[in-house]
C-alpha cells in the first residue's frame, strides 16, 4: 500500500513538472539554467542585431526570474527601445512608464526622457511630413505636445545631458509643426468662408509661436478676414504690422487668396 502511495505521489509530482514545462515559453525551456548574466548578453545580442521580439522576449525571462537583479533596470530601458524599433509605441511608453516608477533615481533618467520623446515624436511623424498637405483632418497634435513637453524636461533637469542638445532642436521642430498646424486648420477655415474661425486660428499662431515661419502668413490671414467680416480698421491695424515686421511681403502687394494658388503664382 505504501509503495502504490509513494508512487501516485511520484507519478503527481512529474505530471505537475510536465505540465509546467508546458506552460513555459521557447525561450523559458531554453534558457533553463543559465545565468541572468548569459540571459542579459543573449538579449543584448539580438538586440544589437535587430530581432527585437526576442531581445524583448529574453529580457522578459530575466525580470521574471530575477525581478530585483542588477540587469532588471537595464533591461527595462532596452526592452523600451526594443518596442521603439520595432514601430510598437504604446509597448515602447509602457515599458518606460515602468522604469520610471521603479527607478525614479535611475541615473539612467535622461536617457529613458530622451527615448521617451523620441517614441512620441515617431508616432505622428506622418503629421511633420505632411505639414505642407492642405488636408489636416488627419492630423492629431496630442503627441506632438507631448513630446515637447518630454524633451523640455529632459533639458531641465538634466541641461547637460549628452541628449540635451537633440532635444532641443526636436522642440524647435515641434514647436514648427504645432504652429503649421494652427495654420493649415486657419487656411482651411478662410478658404470655406469661416472667417472668423480662420482669424483665430491665426492670432493663435501670432500668440503661441511667435517664433516660426508661418507668423507672417498669420497676418495675411487676419488681414484678409478682416476685410471678409467688413472690418477694415482692423484690416489695416494688422496691415500696418505685417509691413513693419515683413516689408517685403509679398501679402503687401497681393491680397492673401482663399484658393490653392501660393503667392508665388498670383
Amino acid at each position: 500500500m505504501k509503495k502504490m502511495l509513494l508512487a501516485l505521489s511520484v507519478a503527481a509530482v512529474l505530471s505537475g513538472c510536465a505540465a509546467n514545462q508546458s506552460k513555459m515559453s521557447p525561450d523559458e525551456k531554453l534558457t533553463q539554467g543559465w545565468t541572468a548574466e548569459q540571459l542579459y548578453s543573449e538579449a543584448r545580442n539580438e538586440l544589437n542585431s535587430g530581432n527585437y521580439s526576442r531581445a524583448v522576449s529574453l529580457y522578459d525571462v530575466l525580470r521574471a526570474r530575477q525581478p530585483d537583479g542588477r540587469y532588471a533596470e537595464q533591461s527595462l530601458l532596452d526592452t523600451a527601445y526594443a518596442h521603439y524599433k520595432d514601430e510598437e509605441p504604446k509597448k515602447a511608453l509602457l515599458a518606460l512608464a515602468r522604469f520610471q516608477h521603479h527607478y525614479p533615481a535611475s541615473v539612467d533618467m535622461d536617457y529613458a526622457l530622451y527615448l521617451k520623446g523620441l517614441v512620441l515624436f515617431a508616432e505622428d511623424q506622418s503629421f511633420l511630413n505632411k505639414l505642407s498637405s492642405q488636408d489636416w483632418s488627419d492630423r492629431d497634435p496630442i503627441a506632438n505636445r507631448k513630446a515637447y513637453y518630454v524633451f523640455e524636461e529632459l533639458v531641465r533637469r538634466f541641461p547637460s545631458s549628452k541628449y540635451a542638445d537633440d532635444a532641443t532642436k526636436r522642440m524647435a521642430q515641434l514647436v514648427d509643426a504645432l504652429a503649421g498646424h494652427e495654420i493649415a486648420i486657419a487656411r482651411y477655415y478662410a478658404k470655406r468662408g469661416a472667417y472668423l474661425a480662420a482669424n483665430n486660428r491665426a492670432q493663435n499662431v501670432i500668440k503661441d509661436f511667435q517664433n516660426t515661419r508661418f507668423v507672417e502668413e498669420s497676418l495675411a490671414i487676419m488681414m484678409f478676414t478682416y476685410n471678409k467680416m467688413n472690418k477694415p480698421t482692423l484690416a489695416a491695424d494688422v496691415r500696418r504690422v505685417l509691413a513693419h515686421n515683413f516689408k517685403n511681403s509679398p501679402y503687401l502687394q497681393h491680397e492673401w487668396q482663399a484658393d490653392d494658388r501660393p503667392w508665388w503664382r498670383w
